[in-house]
């Protein structure tokens, strides 16, 4: 079982910068791809950037060039800055975490970004 706890959101204005970090624990071997995903109002959820343990990276084209996502394996979290922040980035963000064995993904509790003049 993995529990996944995201810190960081907030609110910020237009081209301001936020990050969030996400920590596992509980009772694993160790995790495979870690990730971001966001959900805004009557919207579907969707890839926001995705890490492999071996560092591979996997961004949504809206996040490239103005997010990074970080990893500490040792520590079992993820972070994700978030650079030039735009209104149309307001959303519940989500971290996302794939056990090695047996392979299940598990999910936070969200935090919500709010990009606001």
């Amino acid at each position: 079982q993995v529990r996944l706890v995201e810190s960081g959101g907030g609110e910020v204005q237009p081209g301001g910068s936020l990050t969030l970090s996400c920590a596992a624990s509980g009772s694993f071997s160790s995790l495979n791809a870690m990730g971001w995903y966001r959900q805004a109002p009557g919207k579907e959820r969707e890839l926001v950037a995705v890490i492999t343990r071996g560092g591979m990276i996997n961004y949504a084209d809206s996040a490239k060039g103005r997010f990074t996502i970080s990893r500490d394996n040792a520590k079992n979290t993820v972070h994700l800055q978030m650079n030039t922040l735009k209104p149309e980035d307001t959303a519940v963000y989500y971290c996302n975490a794939d056990s090695e064995w047996p392979p299940i993904a598990y999910w936070g509790q969200g935090t919500q970004v709010t990009v606001s003049s």
